[in-house]
């Protein structure tokens, strides 16, 4: 196998990879949105006037849900050098 055929299978992979991260992630907050919007309407049926008790699955929830997020959207694929540094230090240890 050449080179190139190695890199454009390590980019398809990584590409499949992601496109992979970016649906799960898409499921996930319609999950959120939906099962809140489910619980908001329970609050709103038992007594709107009352505490809205929502907000802590929906805060607990959300934090799992910016996580996600930030490993979907935020994690930069490492460099070559930042990739060499760790190899680098991972040896001298």
């Amino acid at each position: 196998m050449t080179d190139q055929m190695q890199q454009t299978d390590e980019l398809r992979r990584l590409a499949v990879s992601r496109l992979r991260k970016k649906r799960d992630f898409g499921a996930h907050a319609l999950a959120y949105v939906l099962v809140n919007a489910f619980l908001v309407g329970i609050w709103m049926l038992t007594g709107p006037d009352g505490f809205f008790w929502p907000m802590f699955p929906m805060f607990g929830w959300g934090i799992g849900l910016a996580f996600h997020a930030w490993d979907v959207y935020a994690q930069p694929v490492p460099t070559e050098e930042q990739i060499r540094h760790e190899m680098d230090r991972l040896a001298h240890r």
